[in-house]
């Protein structure tokens, strides 16, 4: 059984990469248990949603001139 520290990095994890079905697994197990975990991933997967519907911003010109 997963602790809530090790289902975190799990659901962290997911956000950027495929999990093995092994943690897949652990992963469901926990979440079925623990609520406060089911909220986080629910967080989690809010967070990257939002993330990929905004693209990434450059700086402005600005930042890169130097005054030497």
């Amino acid at each position: 059984m997963l602790m809530c520290r090790e289902a975190t990095a799990l659901m962290s994890l997911k956000q950027d990469k495929a999990l093995s079905l092994r943690q897949k697994t652990a992963l469901r197990i926990h979440l079925m248990l623990c609520r406060d975990c089911r909220h986080c991933d629910h967080q989690f997967d809010l967070l990257h949603h939002i993330a990929a519907r905004h693209p990434t911003a450059s700086p402005p010109a600005s930042l890169h001139e130097r005054d030497d």
